[in-house]
């Protein structure tokens, strides 16, 4: 990798750095080909990305940003999940690695905040934000469902009402 190539590097990591709502420290502990296609495909699918990047680079990357505390996890064989949405990468990395031991989460950040391995697990374990959005349309159209249920209410049973009477005439 000569400088130009390097310098195009630190600077799409600094793009992703700036522009993550999450980031995720990760070391592969000997993680077969397969294995790591595996898992940038189930990143992919959880709307977040995943991305081996050296650590010197990643350093010089982080300068200036708000993961810039990141950098003291950046050590051996490590690996960055990011995504824009708090909780897709966390939750892909940590579901990712109660499957495969060659995976171990090491830390991460969501914006200033430096989390640990558990504070990584704990974020994995919250509702994404497109289920947040989802429970939150539950809820604001439940009231409005329950009033239209009032609402019809008298007139299906006037129509019950005159049905029975229908019956019971014809019969």
């Amino acid at each position: 990798m000569d400088r130009s190539q390097k310098t195009e590097a630190v600077a799409q990591l600094n793009e992703v750095f700036n522009e993550a709502g999450v980031v995720v420290v990760t070391r592969n502990l000997g993680l077969t080909v397969a294995q790591s296609t595996d898992l940038r495909s189930k990143m992919r699918e959880a709307g977040a990305s995943y991305k081996v990047a050296k650590n010197r680079l990643a350093k010089l990357a982080l300068k200036d940003t708000q993961y810039e505390d990141l950098s003291d996890l950046l050590t051996g064989p490590t690996a960055l999940g990011y995504s824009e949405d708090p909780v897709a990468a966390a939750k892909a990395a940590v579901e990712f690695a109660k499957t495969n031991d060659k995976l171990e989460i090491v830390g991460g950040a969501m914006g200033g905040q430096l989390l640990d391995e558990a504070g990584v697990k704990s974020l994995a374990s919250m509702p994404s934000l497109d289920e947040l959005r989802g429970t939150l349309v539950g809820l604001i159209n439940a009231p409005a469902t329950k009033i239209a249920r009032v609402v019809n209410e008298p007139a299906s049973k006037l129509a019950r009402v005159f049905g029975a009477y229908g019956a019971k005439e014809a019969a």
